[in-house]
């Protein structure tokens, strides 16, 4: 079976396993899951923000919003290990248009319902779309890219959360006004816009996975089912992997939570935090875009290591009260920073997950990732009730330089693994010994044989 080349192919041409007779989508599914993704993660950060301002606008404090930020990753927490078996077990496309529908219903009716309970239940079930599309879309890039081109793959993948990214806060500051008492009504506007963004990524999922998908035949199923969660934990390099996807995506999230709440603190419009957030989501752009030539320079424990250490230096830093320019200098590079974690924990997570349970090591990921969502904010909750709307970031901080120094440790551990022992000496095999030739008698020759006829014919004259 004919396999992809090398990392210099572009955008969506990376289907290890997968012939090229289906030359039509295989160089195109990378590119519409790209869009896809950028339209669905668009909406849910478009979501966020507004969630939290409706959430101030009924009456929540800095501890309620964390609460219900937190919720958002509650119903994936235990979703997330059956949804990898199963994608494990079979194909993974069926569970992007579910997420579809789940992100937008819980953007709608976040908008429509008026009371924190239900708006915190809404939000979970917008979590668990999210979680539902992003186990489907990453299964999909791991089983459809070549080894060497996961990395790539991964890079241009995640620039799609980051267009969302870059696009959902500035529709939202740009509906989101507080002015005249207007943030209720404007907030539940924005959800409701963003349940619509949402609802076109459905445009660019057909055809997405390749029909003959490897890892979805009965044997890989049989075995799937029998490969033990502790295992895949205990695979060398998945749970630094997931710790370090964990920071980096708290910190993103709580950066998206927090942001409108210490812009509400500081006298910030909530238009000026939309372009904040924005900022930072073009910076990690950036970032992907030129992660290739980083890794040739850097290699990838370096570029990791170096990247979450500034970005907790950065988060760190963001407890201070700075100008809104300096603010915008530090979220920039901060954003830059963590472009580099979340598509190189996947690769880590892919690469060091045992073969037959990858989509299962992606969704212990996506556990991770929730887990940190839905602790980390609620944690920050409770600090910012305390000791400041700012606070939480300090928190940040610690999450960052300790994925830092997981990752150095990680890639040390794995330079000593990678290098083989000095294996014993072969003794040389002896030349073979050729068999005696077996003895040849002489050729009989015409002169012989009428010699010994003669002897056989004077022979007979004597006895008669």
């Amino acid at each position: 079976m004919p396999r992809a080349r090398g990392p210099g192919a572009g955008l969506g041409r990376g289907s290890a396993g997968h012939g090229r007779g289906s030359a039509g989508h295989g160089r195109s599914w990378l590119l519409r899951l790209v869009i896809a993704f950028a339209f669905a993660q668009g909406a849910v950060s478009m979501a966020r923000p507004a969630v939290s301002y409706r959430a101030l606008a009924l009456g929540a404090d800095e501890t309620a919003v964390g609460v219900i930020a937190g919720v958002y990753a509650l119903l994936p927490l235990f979703a997330a290990v059956p949804l990898g078996r199963r994608t494990d077990h079979g194909r993974c496309a069926p569970l992007l248009p579910i997420g579809v529908v789940l992100i937008s219903g819980g953007c709608a009716l976040s908008g429509v319902v008026s009371s924190l309970p239900a708006m915190a239940a809404w939000s979970g079930v917008m979590g668990l779309g999210h979680l539902c599309f992003v186990i489907g879309a990453q299964s999909i890039v791991a089983r459809q890219s070549a080894p060497a081109e996961q990395d790539r793959n991964f890079g241009h993948f995640t620039i799609g959360a980051s267009l969302g990214q870059l696009g959902g806060p500035i529709a939202a500051g740009a509906l989101i006004s507080g002015e005249s008492g207007a943030l209720g009504r404007t907030s539940a506007l924005a959800l409701l816009v963003s349940a619509g963004v949402c609802a076109v990524a459905l445009t660019s999922l057909w055809r997405i996975e390749h029909r003959r998908t490897p890892g979805a035949g009965p044997a890989t199923k049989k075995a799937a089912a029998k490969v033990p969660v502790t295992r895949i934990l205990g695979a060398r390099g998945v749970s630094a992997g997931i710790f370090i996807s964990m920071a980096v995506l708290s910190a993103t999230d709580i950066l998206t939570a927090y942001l409108p709440v210490v812009g509400e603190h500081r006298g910030i419009a909530p238009a000026t935090v939309g372009l904040l957030l924005s900022l930072r989501a073009a910076a990690t752009i950036a970032c992907r875009l030129v992660m290739t030539p980083m890794l040739r320079l850097l290699g990838r424990t370096a570029l990791l290591t170096t990247s979450c250490l500034l970005a907790g230096l950065l988060c760190a830093g963001m407890v201070l009260p700075v100008p809104v320019p300096v603010l915008a200098a530090m979220l920039a590079a901060l954003g830059f920073c963590l472009g580099a974690g979340q598509p190189l924990s996947m690769t880590t997570v892919v690469q060091a997950a045992p073969a037959e349970a990858r989509s299962t090591a992606l969704a212990l990921r996506l556990t991770g990732n929730r887990l940190g969502q839905a602790a980390a904010p609620a944690a920050a909750g409770l600090i910012a009730g305390t000791a400041g709307a700012a606070a939480p970031f300090a928190l940040l901080g610690v999450l960052l330089l300790a994925a830092a120094g997981l990752g150095l440790r990680g890639g040390r551990t794995a330079r000593a693994t990678s290098v083989p022992a000095e294996p014993a000496p072969v003794p040389p095999e002896p030349a073979p010994v050729p068999p005696e030739p077996a003895p040849v008698g002489p050729e009989p020759t015409p002169v012989r044989e009428r010699d010994q006829a003669d002897d056989a014919s004077l022979a007979d004259r004597n006895r008669s």
